[in-house]
């Protein structure tokens, strides 16, 4: 990955949400090419249960900025430790559908062990950049939203794994943003509103 690109990618904010959220997109070097590093969340959250996701959560009124939330959330979810995180750069604000406005921070992590919080937190997995980019691990369907109108939905199946919604709108610009991949121009289905969502 070039991470180097962050660097010239002026961010989109939002800054008349309700509630905020933030999240570290943590960038795992190895020798074999780099991973980011990606939690499931647990099933029986209120929001978004066993789903895909960086970690982070919401803005406390003690948290300075909203990077000040994005490493203590992680600190929580996983025992990243704040000085672990190298900060690199952001990726656009987006709104999702709990009504939060996110915040993405990518930052590089050290490659070790981490303990997932289990009130929060059912796994923790490491995924390939190399296989996320593989198109013959992705997919996308085209659906009208109730709130957003018609959108697009990103499908990235890796490892048993599929990163999609919110998490999976992160990941395609920074993709887009730090290797070769480009989002093919074409969906691959159109399904109705009431579809179930795919796993």
């Amino acid at each position: 990955m070039d991470l180097s690109a962050l660097g010239r990618h002026t961010p989109r904010s939002i800054d008349d949400a309700e509630r905020e959220a933030a999240v570290v997109a943590p960038v795992v070097g190895r020798p074999e090419g780099d991973a980011l590093l990606f939690t499931k969340r647990a099933d029986h959250l209120g929001q978004h249960p066993g789903q895909m996701s960086f970690p982070g959560g919401g803005r406390e009124p003690s948290d300075e900025d909203l990077e000040a939330t994005a490493r203590r959330e992680a600190n929580e979810e996983i025992g990243l430790r704040s000085d672990e995180i190298e900060m690199i750069g952001r990726l656009d604000d987006i709104p999702t559908v709990s009504d939060y406005s996110v915040r993405p921070f990518v930052s590089r992590v050290p490659d070790r062990e981490y303990v997932p919080d289990e009130r929060e937190v059912a796994e923790i997995a490491v995924l390939p950049v190399d296989e996320l980019i593989d198109l013959d691990n992705y997919d996308s369907e085209h659906r009208d939203h109730p709130y957003y109108g018609e959108i697009r939905l990103h499908f990235f199946r890796v490892g048993g794994y599929t990163v999609w919604g919110a998490t999976g709108r992160m990941l395609v610009q920074l993709l887009e943003l730090t290797t070769d991949w480009e989002m093919p121009p074409e969906v691959d289905r159109v399904v109705d509103p009431d579809a179930d969502f795919p796993v």
